[in-house]
């Protein structure tokens, strides 16, 4: 495949991920970052979760710079187990309109439903217990559940709750997890902020925050671990969402945490955050892109900081 098929008509990838020029184009929107490293590339095809709209009865995922919705059908990006659903899912009687996303968990398809009408129908209940997915959900309602989903975190399962985040695919996500693995090394103590499931705090031994998941529940936005209460880790662990980590980033320029991995979701928050930590005595020792979102124009950043 030179091209994929949708490029240009979907709104889902800004590059071309099938592309010769793919990586040489994605790479110019990490700027002047100061990078230490080559990024590490993630294989297209693999995506265990696709984010899918509908309006009335076309179902899809919307046009580029559009609310148009292009009928996808079998997605070059998505997993093939995403892949074979994903007619039976776009066949539903749907009603109203909002986002559909289709998660591929350990033991089977999960189906999460946002939508602008409050209920599903009858109609939906019924298609929806023959479209072979172990749970779905209509705005926090459940339609059908065979199976509690599960994730696996290396040997680790834990259940999935619905509208949890989970990364894009498992190979990026094990591909962060093994240098963040790395660094930790032999770190007597370690806090992992926005630890979310666990992707991370299993593999390190780790004290987990975050308002949901693995761990201890603390919302870090408004009440983030205070230098006091870092002064007993040797090493933090942090990944948050596109917003970044600003007051908690404040609290750890206060500290004496020796060493803090930072990976982060969003170019623009981390050179904010990045300069937070520089002025508190903190030195940039490592900065590694993984196109973790292939085919967008985001990057994952993996970084370590040192005091």
């Amino acid at each position: 495949m030179k091209s994929c098929p949708f490029f240009g008509i979907c709104g889902g990838c800004k590059y071309d991920f099938a592309s010769s020029h793919y990586r040489k184009q994605k790479l110019l929107e990490l700027g002047d970052l100061p990078l230490t490293g080559d990024a590490r590339w993630v294989d297209a095809g693999n995506r265990r979760r696709g984010d899918f709209c509908f309006a009335g009865n076309q179902f899809g995922l919307f046009e580029l710079r559009s609310k148009n919705i292009v009928p996808v059908r079998n997605c070059p990006n998505m997993s093939p187990k995403i892949n074979a659903i994903l007619p039976r899912v776009a066949a539903l009687p749907w009603g109203g309109a909002g986002s559909c996303m289709i998660t591929a968990c350990e033991n089977g398809i999960d189906i999460v439903i946002n939508a602008d009408v409050p209920y599903f129908t009858p109609e939906f209940k019924s298609a929806a217990e023959r479209v072979g997915a172990i749970r779905v959900v209509w705005n926090d309602k459940v339609v059908v559940r065979t199976a509690t989903p599960i994730i696996k975190f290396g040997n680790v399962a834990v259940e999935y709750p619905a509208n949890a985040f989970l990364q894009p695919g498992k190979m990026g996500e094990d591909i962060l997890r093994d240098m963040v693995v790395t660094v930790v090394g032999d770190s007597r103590r370690v806090a992992d902020l926005f630890c979310g499931l666990g992707n991370f705090t299993f593999a390190t031994h780790a004290d987990g925050f975050d308002i949901v998941g693995t761990g201890a529940k603390r919302d870090l936005f408004k009440n983030p671990l205070t230098a006091g209460m870092l002064k007993t880790y040797d090493c933090v662990i942090m990944d948050p969402p596109r917003a970044g980590a600003l007051a908690q980033c404040r609290e750890l320029a206060k500290s004496n945490v020796p060493r803090v991995i930072y990976v982060s979701c969003n170019p623009q928050t981390f050179r904010r955050d990045m300069d937070v930590l520089t002025r508190g005595g903190y030195k940039l020792r490592e900065l590694i892109p993984v196109d973790q979102f292939v085919g967008s124009a985001h990057w994952e950043l993996f970084s370590i900081f040192e005091k």
